[in-house]
């Protein structure tokens, strides 16, 4: 099965795995996902992940949750998509909540979070807004 937009394809399934109250979530495997995985990871709104299989690889995320099982994962928002991509420079970074959340942006220097891409001056596409 092919999408239109893989990546929104991935946040839904975080999505939907949080509301239905999952530990892991599978989806196909590339390698913009394993990076958006490794952002979440870091930033700590996900507890791991893990890339498995052979020819046909699966990401698989192990989902993160408070101690009264609230998801770490309140907001996930696709900001650039298929048909309309959403690019700024550096001085035009998107803040969200305040600092409260993250933007996750793809530059040039790879896929990075928005204070990353602030602290090295760097501008890109705006990929998705996670709170």
């Amino acid at each position: 099965m092919s999408w239109s937009d893989p990546i929104a394809d991935m946040l839904v399934r975080i999505r939907n795995a949080h509301m239905a109250e999952l530990e892991i979530v599978e989806m196909p495997h590339s390698n913009v996902k394993s990076e958006i995985a490794k952002v979440l990871k870091k930033e700590g709104y996900i507890t791991d992940f893990a890339v498995e299989g052979g020819v046909k690889k699966t990401l698989r995320v192990y989902l993160k949750y408070t101690q009264d099982h609230d998801p770490a994962i309140l907001g996930l928002k696709r900001i650039s998509k298929a048909g309309r991509r959403r690019y700024v420079p550096a001085d035009e970074v998107p803040r969200v909540l305040n600092g409260l959340g993250i933007a996750v942006i793809s530059t040039s220097s790879g896929i990075m979070t928005d204070k990353e891409a602030r602290s090295k001056n760097i501008g890109g596409e705006v990929i998705c807004s996670v709170w």
